[in-house]
């Protein structure tokens, strides 16, 4: 049996849907955190009991804020490419537009633009967002590369998570790196 999160949005692109999260991206999620691609999006003495609190926080934002990540599905096939979208966590410093890309397959594909494009939209125009961030850690060339291409502009001396809440993240504060989101209406 699969529960899902009643009563939450879905996104729709040209390519994908973008959904909450349910039990059954638990796996998607799990063989993505516990390799080498999730360097940047993960505590670094990752294990299964980790992983799944991580999964924890992904569905936790819904519950706690009625809002949060989707997940990112091709469409007519439910299987979890990876999630982007609104990301709050208690002593955040700012309210984020984050992404990760879970699958291989998925890479170069332009899939995290597309929805971390429509995700952005839904922060501003539905949630009603005036501002957002994306925190990237320094190393991240494709998240960086993929937040100057929605707009985004690094913003020196911007607070970072590790400033509010060192526990929050395996990252020294010199390492994260804040790129701030064009407002709505600036939007190209």
């Amino acid at each position: 049996m699969t529960v899902t999160l009643s009563n939450t949005p879905v996104l729709e692109t040209d390519r994908l849907i973008l959904r909450a999260p349910h039990a059954g991206d638990w796996l998607y999620w799990k063989d993505m955190a516990l390799s080498d691609r999730a360097e940047f999006v993960r505590a670094p003495d990752i294990n299964e009991s980790v992983a799944w609190r991580g999964m924890g926080h992904i569905i936790g934002h819904w519950v706690l804020h009625g809002w949060g990540s989707f997940i990112i599905t091709r469409k007519g096939d439910d299987a979890a490419l990876g999630m982007t979208g609104p990301w709050f966590p208690a002593g955040w410093p700012e309210k984020e537009l984050g992404w990760a890309i879970w699958s291989p397959a998925a890479e170069g594909t332009g899939f995290a633009f597309e929805a971390a494009t429509a995700a952005r939209d839904y922060a501003f125009e539905t949630l009603g967002w005036p501002t957002a961030v994306s925190y990237i850690h320094r190393d991240n060339v494709r998240s960086i590369k993929l937040a100057q291409r929605l707009g985004a502009v690094l913003e020196p001396g911007s607070p970072t998570p590790v400033q509010a809440a060192p526990s929050e993240t395996d990252s020294d504060e010199d390492n994260i790196l804040v790129y701030r989101h064009p407002t709505p209406g600036a939007q190209s």
